[in-house]
């Protein structure tokens, strides 16, 4: 997925791994009361453990230089600030904008020296819509909307042999593209100490941009809560996110997509009548990718949540 210099090797890498907890249950589901509340996430994990499969591969057994790309490690620090204003009952919208702040390094086929990147900066922006519908036995909504090219995707590496040379569409701050967000969610209270919730949302790019077409990918939540009378709230999530190849010329097809599960426990903490706050520490259970791929061994997520 790297598009280096005419003349010097292509460096290929592979897609940036997100974060697929949701965070809309680490604040006791979807707000019904009309106003605007707003929340802030950092997420913390580093990808260092090479895959291959479902397989985790050792890298020191490659010999240099070598006919393919071998990645050595991608740092993540994001922030996320999520802006929602509930309508009513049944309706709001919500803007969620993302800075992030990462750090790559790679070996390219050919080379013997590692190459490096540093980008920070503000990500593709999702505006939202939700429509809910709030019952004794549970909430049921709907989520649509789109993810705005709002995210630079023109950096090169910084140091080593590929300075110079644009860097994997993969790893930039953006994609480019413009995509259409579409989810279902549903927020139950079967007893009276227990609460539970499942989620899906799909992720669809609508058009290539410079030779280059994102993944489609789909998101899986499901998760149970102890409701009960102290003021920290014990919680356990699964979520599973599957993405399909990247696709045009500016992509690595081969080394892209995959299925990733991970075992999400966490505690929110009510502050006050009007913010609370959540952490959670998320651990892969099923990794599979295609090709070569870097695998966080573990994400750490904390947010605050305030009504204004």
């Amino acid at each position: 997925m790297f598009a280096v210099a005419a003349g010097a090797s292509a460096a290929l890498g592979c897609s940036v791994c997100g974060c697929s907890l949701s965070s809309d249950w680490a604040a006791q589901g979807y707000t019904t009361t009309p106003g605007l509340d707003a929340s802030v996430r950092f997420e913390y994990f580093a990808q260092s453990d090479l895959r291959s499969g479902t397989n985790g591969v050792n890298r020191t057994a490659y010999a240099f230089p070598n006919d393919q790309e071998i990645q050595q490690r991608t740092l993540n620090r994001n922030t996320w600030l999520d802006l929602n204003y509930v309508v009513d009952s049944s309706w709001a919208i919500s803007a969620l904008v993302p800075w992030h702040d990462r750090f790559h390094t790679t070996v390219v086929a050919g080379d013997t020296d590692i190459s490096t990147s540093r980008a920070s900066g503000v990500g593709d922006v999702r505006l939202l819509a939700r429509w809910q519908d709030v019952k004794p036995s549970g909430s049921f909504g709907l989520q649509f909307g789109l993810k705005l090219p709002t995210g630079r995707f023109d950096q090169n590496f910084s140091a080593g042999p590929q300075a110079g040379g644009p860097l994997d569409r993969g790893l930039q701050l953006g994609t480019g593209t413009t995509d259409v967000i579409a989810g279902v969610s549903w927020f139950a209270r079967p007893a009276t100490e227990l609460g539970t919730f499942a989620q899906a949302t799909l992720q669809q790019p609508l058009t290539a941009r410079a030779d280059f077409l994102p993944s489609t990918s789909l998101t899986l939540s499901g998760g149970v809560r102890w409701l009960n009378t102290s003021r920290f709230t014990p919680q356990l999530q699964l979520n599973l996110k599957t993405e399909g190849r990247e696709h045009g010329a500016e992509a690595d097809t081969p080394n892209s997509g995959g299925t990733l599960a991970y075992l999400s426990p966490g505690v929110t903490a009510e502050i006050s009548t009007t913010s609370n706050a959540f952490v959670f520490v998320q651990l892969p259970v099923y990794q599979r990718v295609n090709g070569l791929q870097l695998e966080p061994k573990w994400l750490l997520s904390v947010g605050l949540r305030w009504r204004l």
